[in-house]
């Protein structure tokens, strides 16, 4: 099985056997993007010190790859008993150098798969972080269902209702403790039957391995509640955790990439971990530059999370909550104004922003309040607190039909303090619009003067077809856009423009 991203992102996974996925991503763009190069430019710190015989992943890039690991496996949905912390592994790493160093499109060393998992991606064109083919794996979460217990007799259904979900599942294998990765500059590698004259393979290895058939990959339930006896009881961030000294603690990066996955044939279990079998790659076509990307910037919740718990700025005041939050024990603290430790969901219900079915709504934070006082509404009783403590309050997602030459600059530009922007309905077929009244300035950034529906198309957010929701988000300070082909519309570059201000565009899934 393989996978067919915003980069010619390939995404090929399998423990002993899972799936696999391949992505791919053209990106014309111009001189200014030079600088972005990192893994294809040989003449850059990492080839150099590859070639004298040191580490094949960047530490910067090993760090990423790790933190994004925690970070998605602390916020599964059902919440996980049992999801371990995940720490850096150097023999795992050896042998995935080892095999990045084959070039082979293709899961191995056979000797090795029955003891290790194993996630593969590769990419050509210019510079993407090996993150994004990690948050790609993710993504197939979209398509997987979790097996509750009740539906395990004895063993537990595998149901995915899109081309593959086995990336998923060994990204958040419980018991999947350790991981380690390499990055090889292939030259002239054979993808499907394709030659990539320069292609980047990303290799990733699991211990212990993950996807056994007829079992779930993780118990559902409160967090750390059904760790190992070994970790002690102790709770990091929703995982099971202990401080041995194998995690180095830095600051965490953000990705801005995402992959999307191409149809494969679902695999058949058997009494074994499911074993990989390899589809004909989709048609790439060149004169189109295809992109797509799933990126979303609403933020999956359960009925528990408090907005403390969840990352802080711009990206993070969109969420989206489930059915049935009434019945959660989750507090609530105050009325309008709630306290930080508040479940967000819960306070939607509150508020009356949405219902017992669940749905999206939007926080802003409004700074530190004197008190919060109690009230019943709407089904929820909430707590007074007469302690000054950070608040926030909360408002319902609106939604807008725009036309295929409204800007973010007359729709929503970047303010201070922020605000938030209506999820936008693009219209069909804006490919056909004339690129001077309906302009596109950048790549992945885009200035507020462009086309928000031209620029999602460009994006790979939505396609000409059906057009379709998107979500913007404005931001500040870009003084620079790169220009570039994708998807068939050719977007401007543009250096220094009067105010800075621009925005990006996301799926809505």
């Amino acid at each position: 099985m393989k996978k067919l991203s915003s980069a010619l992102l390939g995404g090929l996974s399998l423990m002993l056997l899972t799936q696999s996925v391949a992505s791919m991503v053209l990106l014309n763009s111009t001189a200014m993007e030079a600088l972005l190069e990192k893994y294809m430019d040989e003449d850059g710190d990492w080839w150099a010190a590859k070639q004298r015989g040191k580490r094949a992943i960047t530490e910067s890039d090993m760090q990423a790859i790790l933190d994004l690991h925690n970070k998605l496996r602390g916020q599964v949905y059902p919440p996980a008993s049992n999801m371990e912390y995940m720490v850096w592994d150097t023999e795992l790493e050896r042998t995935a150098e080892e095999w990045a160093e084959t070039c082979l499109w293709e899961h191995g060393p056979e000797g090795l798969l029955p003891q290790i998992g194993q996630n593969l991606g590769v990419h050509w064109g210019r510079y993407r972080p090996p993150t994004s083919h990690v948050q790609a794996w993710y993504d197939e979460v979209k398509d997987y269902s979790y097996p509750y217990p009740q539906e395990c007799n004895p063993h537990c259904p595998f149901r995915c209702s899109g081309p593959v979900c086995t990336h998923y599942t060994q990204l958040v294998w419980a018991t999947s403790s350790r991981i380690g990765c390499a990055i090889n500059l292939c030259y002239n590698m054979n993808v499907w039957g394709q030659i990539w004259a320069k292609a980047v393979y990303l290799v990733c290895n699991y211990s212990p391995k993950g996807n056994w058939w007829g079992y779930s990959p993780y118990k559902h339930g409160t967090p750390c509640s059904a760790c190992p006896p070994s970790y002690g009881g102790s709770c990091r961030n929703n995982l099971c955790y202990k401080d041995d000294g194998t995690d180095k603690q830095r600051r965490p990066e953000e990705t801005e990439e995402n992959n999307s996955i191409e149809p494969e044939a679902p695999q058949n279990p058997g009494p074994w971990p499911r074993v990989t079998t390899q589809t004909r790659s989709p048609r790439v076509d060149p004169e189109r530059n295809t992109v797509v990307s799933t990126q979303q910037m609403s933020q999956l919740v359960t009925c528990d999370t408090k907005l403390r718990d969840q990352c802080k700025g711009t990206p993070c005041n969109r969420y989206e909550c489930p059915a049935g939050c009434l019945s959660s024990n989750a507090k609530v603290v105050g009325t309008v104004y709630y306290e930080m430790q508040s479940s967000i969901c819960r306070a939607g219900l509150h508020y009356g922003v949405i219902d017992n079915d669940g749905g999206w709504l939007d926080v802003t934070r409004q700074g530190r309040k004197q008190f919060f006082i109690k009230s019943y509404k709407n089904g929820v009783q909430s707590l007074g607190k007469y302690q000054s403590a950070n608040s926030f309050t909360l408002s319902k997602v609106t939604v807008k039909v725009i036309t295929c030459e409204t800007t973010v600059a007359s729709l929503c530009p970047y303010e201070r303090p922020a605000r938030h922007c209506p999820r936008i309905y693009c219209p069909r077929n804006c490919l056909g619009e004339h690129s001077r009244f309906s302009r596109v300035i950048g790549t992945k950034t885009y200035s507020d003067k462009s086309s928000i529906c031209r620029s999602a198309l460009h994006a790979g957010v939505i396609t000409n077809e059906s057009g379709g929701y998107i979500d913007v988000m404005p931001v500040d300070k870009r003084r620079q856009y790169i220009g570039s082909f994708q998807n068939g519309i050719a977007s401007e570059s543009l250096q220094n423009p009067p105010g800075g201000k621009a925005f990006r565009v996301f799926a809505v899934i």
